[in-house]
C-alpha cells in the first residue's frame, strides 16, 4: 500500500522524489495508480486559480524540502532582502541546506533519510559532527560520513552506490573517501517547481 507520502505526490499529481529511489521504478505510486486519492480521484480535476497554482507549489516545496510553513517563509525573506533575483537565491538557500547536500551527494536515497543521517550524527562538515539539516554549507565545506558510522548498514556499500552517482555541477565526490564538497554557489537546479509562483505567493 502507498504510504503518506505517495499519498501527497499522487494529490499533487506529480513525482517529487519523496521516496528516493523508490520513485525511480514500476513500483512509484503514480505508476500504480495515476488518479489521485479518495472516492473522487477518478474525476477529472479543474483547471487551478492563480492562488490555487501558487498554493500547489508552496506545498511541493514543503514536501519536497521537508519544510513548515515558517521555515519556507524564513527563506524567503531570507532570499528577499539578499541582492539579485529573489527566486534565483531562495533556490540556492534551499539547495544549500545541509540534508539536501547529502541527498544530492548520494549519501541517501531521500532528503528525508538525509535529514535522519545528519540528525543522527552520521554526518560531519570540515572534519566536524553537525546535527542541524538546515544547516547552510558554504562554498569550499566538505561534507562527510562519521569515521564511526561508515560501517552501519545505511552506509555499508555506499561506495558501489556511488560509482553511477551524477551529481549537479556545484558539487564534487570523492568516491573512496566517502566525501564531497560544495565547490560553488547552486545554480539552475533540475527540480519540478515552478519557483516564481512561491515567490509571488509570500509577495502578497
Amino acid at each position: 500500500m502507498p504510504g503518506p507520502k505517495e499519498k501527497k505526490e499522487r494529490s499533487l499529481g506529480e513525482r517529487l522524489y519523496l521516496k528516493g529511489d523508490r520513485c525511480q521504478g514500476p513500483k512509484c505510486a503514480l505508476v500504480r495508480r495515476p488518479n489521485r486519492p479518495g472516492m473522487h480521484g477518478q474525476k477529472r480535476s479543474r483547471a487551478l486559480s492563480d492562488f490555487g497554482r501558487q498554493l500547489k507549489e508552496k506545498q511541493k516545496f514543503k514536501l519536497s524540502y521537508g519544510l513548515d510553513e515558517r521555515g519556507l517563509k524564513r527563506l524567503f525573506l531570507v532570499a528577499s532582502r539578499s541582492r539579485g533575483d529573489t527566486a534565483n537565491k531562495l533556490l540556492e538557500l534551499l539547495e544549500s541546506r545541509l540534508d539536501n547536500i547529502v541527498f544530492r551527494l548520494g549519501f541517501a536515497v531521500s532528503r528525508s533519510a538525509a535529514r535522519q543521517a545528519v540528525g543522527q550524527g552520521h554526518i560531519v562538515v570540515g572534519g566536524k559532527r553537525v546535527r542541524s539539516p538546515g544547516y547552510c554549507v558554504s562554498v569550499g565545506e566538505t561534507i562527510g560520513i562519521y569515521s564511526n558510522s561508515q560501517g552501519q548498514t545505511n552506509f555499508r556499500n555506499l561506495k558501489e552506490s556511488l560509482a553511477q552517482r551524477e551529481l549537479p555541477a556545484w558539487l564534487v565526490l570523492e568516491r573512496e573517501k566517502l566525501t564531497g564538497k560544495l565547490v560553488a554557489p547552486p545554480r539552475d537546479p533540475m527540480v519540478p517547481f515552478e519557483v516564481n509562483l512561491l515567490v509571488e505567493s509570500f509577495s502578497k
